[in-house]
């Protein structure tokens, strides 16, 4: 026997019911719940119990909302769902923390949000080719039977922080063409109601390979006190872009990473120089980077000192980056009274850049400065040795196109001249997405958010971009891999638990702070699937389609 329902008019949304706090393990942290850097490590549960019984009586509805808005694969929009029956919900401690606010239909009375309540989403959504967050999918409550999905919310893995995306020069040049189009651009990404809502910003600290140009922010060779240091370049386009973003986001955490340190500071064969003078410098260099953001109104939370050592322009020894940290980074941020973090990131040639974290990590001396760990493509397999000693950061998404073997990749898909912003690249970065979050990462991070159709990097390397310009026929357009990361960065909130869920590898399941259940579920087959998930006492049942995803969000315990 079983009920019909349309999930967009069900009234399963969220009703006010504040989260209970999760006992953790690992070190602790000092930021509060989904609000920024350091943190709790790993959380341990027990087993749940299995299913049984009747799902008992369906939730009482109220009356539903305007489901109108756009629903064009670009606008990334749609109109609101129905009240929730119980009113408002108390908003969670943190940046981008969930509370919801509504009226029970008809009956219900209005519940106050706060002012990081979260808006009334539509409970499912759906994505596939051509049928991006499609919120008119049909889901069917059981009242008996067994579930495909079961969620045990008594099993608790990592902490959640949330998503975000690096902000590049390019990506700016390339929303100047379309300027009419930059408040919907910024909506899509930062906005909580119609967009991503995505809550770290990562920014070069000098040029980076999508920079307009290479470039330091002192190229005056021999400058050991800083006095021609210059953010005169960044204002130009970087900043600009980082403020548009803040005034759709203005809880946004901010955090940056050097690709490239000024020339006079290597030897000739691109080695950083190991002398006190020259490291003691570069420590200098990145607080006045902070300093000079301060001045902007940009506070920048934390610095991963080098963008991938193995790869890098500049080459780094493991004991010399590692002693940087330690003795010069950190001590020069002590000494000039600043907050902002430092995390050893970014790491992500293996075997090189794990043994640089794995030994930081070791290195009691380091660790009285390093807050988290910041990883990124190779490094899946160090998370969990990491996670131990502090928050770790997935800090770059994989690019898409590539001429070399990779996860869910046809090799023979690269193309020299341009990216391949289409649906594989979608289904792609939901399951990169997922590997990672199983993996134990705290957050991760995509890599362009903007970028124009041909996506060319100084290298010479055509990658892909969450939303994408047309600079000939002046449109701006989300790609699928925008939705991919929309359909968790908008629904798993700060300050969330990972919970476990069985039945299928293509299944993750979160517990929100207000209580929420929100989980997320992938069909790599040929058609659509029927699926059903156990939550709590009740099986909900509905199709995920064809090479797609699907968002399910269940309202909190009353």
């Amino acid at each position: 026997m079983s009920t019909p329902i349309n999930c967009v008019l069900v009234a399963l949304c969220l009703a006010g019911c504040a989260s209970q706090p999760a006992s953790t393990s690992g070190q602790a942290g000092s930021s509060t719940v989904g609000g920024g850097f350091s943190g709790a490590g790993p959380i341990a549960g027990s087993n749940g119990n299995s299913l049984g019984g009747s799902a008992g009586s369906s939730p009482a509805g109220g009356s539903s909302g305007d489901t109108g808005g756009s629903s064009s694969p670009g606008a990334g929009q749609s109109g609101d769902g129905g009240g929730a029956p119980n009113g408002g919900a108390t908003a969670a401690t943190g940046g981008g923390a969930m509370g919801n606010a509504g009226s029970a239909g008809s009956a219900g009375s209005a519940g106050s949000a706060g002012s990081t309540g979260a808006p009334s989403l539509p409970d499912f959504v759906t994505s596939a080719a051509n049928a991006y967050w499609n919120t008119a999918g049909q889901m069917t409550l059981l009242t008996s039977g067994t579930a495909d999905l079961i969620v045990d919310e008594n099993t608790k893995y990592q902490r959640w922080d949330g998503f975000g995306g690096c902000f590049n020069e390019m990506g700016w040049d390339a929303l100047s063409v379309v300027t009419g189009e930059i408040p919907r651009a910024m909506k899509l990404l930062f906005d909580a109601k119609d967009g991503a809502n995505l809550a770290y910003g990562r920014l070069p600290l000098g040029a980076s390979d999508y920079s307009m140009s290479w470039y330091t922010l002192d190229d005056t060779a021999g400058d050991f006190t800083m006095e021609k240091f210059s953010i005169a370049r960044d204002r130009e386009k970087l900043i600009p872009f980082i403020k548009a973003a803040l005034a759709n986001k203005p809880d946004l955490h901010l955090w940056a990473s050097p690709w490239v340190v000024p020339g006079w500071m290597m030897d000739s064969s691109r080695n950083m120089k190991s002398d006190a003078q020259t490291l003691g410098a570069h420590a200098l260099y990145m607080a006045r980077f902070v300093e000079e953001y301060a001045k902007e109104g940009l506070k920048i939370e934390a610095i991963h000192p080098q963008n991938e050592p193995g790869y890098a322009r500049v080459h780094w020894t493991q004991a010399l980056l590692i002693d940087f940290m330690k003795t010069y980074l950190g001590p020069t941020f002590a000494q000039r009274n600043l907050s902002t973090e430092i995390w050893c990131g970014t790491m992500s040639k293996d075997p090189e850049d794990t043994m640089i974290a794995k030994a930081a990590a070791l290195d009691a001396a380091a660790m009285k400065y390093i807050k988290g760990f910041g990883v990124q493509w190779n490094l899946q397999d160090a998370v969990s040795t990491l996670a131990a000693k502090g928050p770790v950061m997935q800090t770059e998404h994989r690019c898409g196109n590539y001429n070399f073997k990779s996860p869910y990749w046809d090799e023979s898909r690269y193309d020299a001249k341009k990216p391949q912003n289409d649906h594989l690249y979608g289904e792609e970065s939901w399951q990169l997405i997922r590997d990672w979050i199983v993996k134990g990462v705290n957050s991760y991070s995509a890599w362009n958010m903007v970028l124009d159709t041909a996506g060319m990097s100084l290298d010479n390397w055509p990658q892909n971009a969450l939303l994408v310009v047309d600079r000939s026929a002046k449109t701006l357009t989300a790609t699928a891999a925008y939705y991919a990361f929309r359909h968790y960065s908008q629904y798993v909130a700060p300050g969330a638990t990972r919970i476990a869920i069985t039945g299928s590898q293509d299944a993750l399941a979160f517990k929100n702070p207000d209580g929420s259940i929100v989980t997320e579920i992938y069909n790599g087959g040929p058609s659509s699937k029927t699926t059903s998930i156990g939550v709590r006492s009740a099986i909900y049942r509905f199709d995920v389609p064809s090479h797609g995803w699907a968002t399910l969000r269940i309202k909190p315990v009353p």
